[in-house]
């Protein structure tokens, strides 16, 4: 199992939906309400992903998205991000890949996409 994960800055109710459905098959998930978990699922190449919107991560304004399954639409979260960007054109932030569980986090940085291009960035 694979995962993706990105941080969407103040998501917008459907804009996951309208930006996943050409990108996957059979998309079931409703983002009618991004304020409580969302869960949902899709396929790619056939093989189903599991999809997950939590609110509130790293505070109140961003929208954690996962993607889990053996086979992903991106190879990267950086990938997945940059679609997710051009699409929402709304701030989105992932991890650059380097982090590992039990690692100090202070001086993590992340990429963040936005208007002003792709810098990787302390998250505050």
């Amino acid at each position: 199992m694979q995962d993706l994960e990105i941080y969407i800055r103040d998501l917008e109710a459907g804009m996951v939906c309208r930006w996943l459905e050409s990108h996957v098959d059979q998309l079931v998930l409703d983002d009618s309400d991004v304020s409580s978990v969302v869960k949902g699922s899709a396929s790619f190449d056939d093989a189903p992903l599991k999809i997950t919107l939590y609110p509130q991560a790293f505070g109140k304004r961003y929208t954690s998205l996962i993607i889990e399954g053996t086979q992903l639409p991106w190879n990267s979260d950086l990938e997945c991000a940059r679609s997710a960007w051009r699409t929402l054109d709304t701030e989105v932030r992932c991890s650059p890949g380097e982090w590992k569980e039990g690692e100090p986090a202070e001086d993590e940085k992340w990429w963040r996409l936005d208007a002003r291009g792709e810098q990787l960035v302390v998250w505050n």
